[in-house]
């Protein structure tokens, strides 16, 4: 469509009547999506959604939110000191709400932190150096599922018996069919 002087004057008008983008494109022949680009592009005030209609929806009431507590998001654990925790953290201590009993947990489920793990000298290798076969064998889902892992022929993920099977050329195609 040519946006000529003349349509871009009909489509500041009909905007300006409150037609739709629909209405709009239909007077003028093009399509809603034509419309709308261009009254972006010419910066035509906005409209209302359609979607949104003039309801006021009543308000929620909602209970007032809760204050932040600074310091950590859980209390400390009975086997570590709680002032240590805090010092260490340099906050306060967070205040049990009254009447609140803390239940002990049974020895077995308290233990000591486990050791962080240290990162290995060497990279670990998880492929092989030369690629491998990509031919799945078997039944997806099952336990005896698996890739045939041969080495595969350079530049293609299969190895060469796999290969045979996976590019059949046109030709051998038509040969085949006959």
């Amino acid at each position: 469509m040519v946006w000529d002087e003349n349509t871009i004057r009909d489509l500041r008008d009909l905007w300006a009547q409150g037609l739709s983008t629909a209405a709009i494109g239909r007077r003028l022949g093009v399509s809603k999506n034509a419309i709308v680009g261009k009254a972006h592009r010419l910066d035509l005030d906005a409209r209302p959604s359609p979607i949104r209609r003039d309801v006021v929806k009543p308000a929620v009431d909602r209970p007032a939110a809760y204050a932040r507590m600074a310091g950590p998001t859980l209390p400390p654990l009975a086997s570590t000191g709680v002032a240590s925790v805090a010092a260490a953290a340099n906050v306060q201590p967070i205040r049990s709400p009254p009447g609140f009993v803390p239940r002990a947990l049974p020895p077995a489920q308290v233990a000591a932190p486990a050791p962080r793990p240290t990162m290995p000298s060497a990279p670990i290798q998880t492929r092989r150096s030369t690629p491998s076969c990509c031919w799945p064998i078997g039944e997806p889902g099952t336990k005896t599922f698996r890739f045939c892992d041969d080495v595969s022929v350079p530049g293609k993920p299969y190895c060469g018996e796999h290969a045979k099977l996976a590019y059949v050329k046109i030709r051998d195609r038509k040969e085949d069919a006959a």
